[in-house]
């Protein structure tokens, strides 16, 4: 085996043994999430999909290599070589060789893909599984200070009780929701109804006060003109006495 395709192989060892790894049920989401957030592995995801995407790309290459070199060595049915036993051995180590590459580099890249794949998942289920624990104490929480409030409740029920106070009992309902909206709306309708005669009503006073306003200032002008009027009759009559 060539240097490369001892690279991959190795490579395809490494991949198999962290698909097992991750696929342990005994090791949490969380666990895994706590992992992926570390120091060392934010330091080396912060290339790896530089990494990733080179990593597929060599790949893709060595697999279309070791397609391309079973295609060649594929000839022992299309040309006669029964006249050389050594060349069919020698074309069938080749092709051998060729298709076991051909599984490591597609192995390989499948296994990378699902690598990728598996690391996102488990970070998902980790932060859903966070969520939902947050979730399930807020309603927790919630349930238990609506128990506090029910109890608060009954006791305020018990000592109006004590203090001679009527109080409704739980299993009267009073009118419903749809009946007090109803009522809410007629009692608006009404207001708004008083309000407008309210306005109009408004409306009408400050209409007689210019009015009168207006009367006073023409009688405050005519009063006026009668002084004048009559001060120069006194003065006339006074000069005629003279």
């Amino acid at each position: 085996m060539s240097l490369q395709w001892t690279a991959v192989a190795t490579f395809l060892y490494a991949e198999v043994f962290l698909v097992l790894l991750l696929c342990i049920p005994f090791i949490s989401p969380k666990r895994w999430n706590k992992i992926f957030k570390s120091r060392i592995i934010q330091t080396i995801a912060l290339y790896g999909n530089t990494w990733f995407m080179v990593a597929i790309a060599i790949l893709v290459f060595l697999l279309i290599d070791a397609f391309r070199e079973v295609r060649k060595y594929s000839v022992t049915e299309k040309v006669d070589l029964t006249n050389n036993p050594t060349a069919i051995e020698h074309i069938h180590m080749k092709l051998f060789r060729a298709q076991r590459n051909e599984y490591i580099a597609g192995f390989a890249l499948l296994l990378c893909l699902l690598l990728r794949r598996l690391a996102t998942l488990l970070s998902q289920q980790a932060s859903l599984m966070a969520s939902n624990e947050a979730f399930k104490k807020q309603a927790e929480g919630a349930s238990t200070a609506a128990k506090k409030y029910m109890e608060d409740n009954e006791l305020l029920q018990e000592k109006l009780r004590d203090a001679g106070i009527e109080v409704p009992e739980a299993g009267k309902k009073g009118p419903g929701p749809q009946e007090e909206n109803k009522a809410l709306k007629e009692e608006v309708k009404t207001l708004k109804e008083e309000l407008d005669t309210t306005k109009k009503a408004l409306h009408k006073s400050d209409s007689d006060v210019r009015a009168m306003k207006k009367q006073a200032e023409n009688l405050t002008v005519e009063y006026d003109r009668l002084l004048d009027e009559h001060s120069k009759l006194l003065a006339t009559s006074d000069k005629k006495s003279d």
